[in-house]
């Protein structure tokens, strides 16, 4: 006997399918994709929305707000971990500094997925669960700087810049182009940015079908960084482009 709860059952294969969709998302697409009947699956959306879980863009498409509740849709990114750890192992080991996986939805809400932490007694290490400010982080300039232009676009018209540090870039222009640049160099650095004393370094994550699912990065000193600045550079990118490649991605 089958005592699921259709609309509960519904609502559960929404909120996973909308956690794997880096892009917002319309009604008819969703309905395509899963078979909902068009006027159930508005229902769930509009109560989502109304409840917070999702947000409704100009154009009428729907992105999940992950961070606002914490829910725990995760089992997509399993894979990913499984197969990055063993790779965020080895460059914690030849670094000597600590490395964490992370991913963004189309919202620019960034999760760490998984974190090898560095065994030197002065080290970088945060809690998983904090936030993650993208404009003035590693992982995020490189999620952001490979994001679709309308989810980069609505980042930028919403956020607000502000200033943690003396290094901080709060000029949006000079933002844009710093995307740019990262782009080109296919790393991205935090150097004091959003913590005194602290850096990061982010590669990118490509999937089988060249899509960037995550950011590699590593976080250290930041008197350690300029002591070792190419190496550790060279370094992420060339595991980051491991992790890539066990993935399926053929550049």
């Amino acid at each position: 006997m089958n005592s699921e709860v259709k609309s509960a059952g519904r609502i559960l294969d929404l909120l996973d399918y909308l956690s794997q969709r880096r892009d917002p998302v319309t009604l008819s697409q969703i309905t395509r994709d899963l078979g909902f009947p068009k006027s159930s699956a508005h229902g769930l959306l509009q109560t989502l929305t109304a409840r917070g879980h999702l947000e409704q863009d100009s154009g009428g498409r729907y992105v999940l707000i992950e961070s606002s509740h914490g829910f725990p849709f995760r089992l997509h990114e399993e894979p990913i971990v499984a197969i990055a750890r063993p790779h965020m192992e080895r460059l914690r080991d030849m670094s000597g500094e600590t490395v964490l996986l992370s991913s963004m939805n189309a919202h620019c809400d960034i999760r760490r997925l998984a974190k090898c932490v560095s065994h030197q007694h002065v080290r970088y290490d945060v809690n998983m669960d904090a936030a993650i400010t993208p404009y003035c982080t590693a992982t995020g300039r490189i999620l952001l700087a490979h994001s679709s232009a309308d989810v980069l676009e609505s980042y930028l018209a919403r956020v607000q810049f502000l200033t943690y540090t003396g290094y901080t870039v709060t000029d949006p222009a000079a933002f844009r182009r710093l995307l740019i640049k990262v782009r080109q160099d296919g790393y991205a650095l935090n150097d004091q940015e959003f913590i005194t004393g602290s850096t990061g370094i982010a590669a990118p994550i490509w999937n089988g079908d060249g899509h960037v699912i995550a950011a590699l990065n590593l976080g250290t000193l930041t008197s350690r960084f300029v002591e070792r600045r190419e190496l550790l550079i060279l370094s992420v990118r060339s595991v980051a482009h491991d992790i890539s490649r066990a993935l399926g991605y053929r550049a």
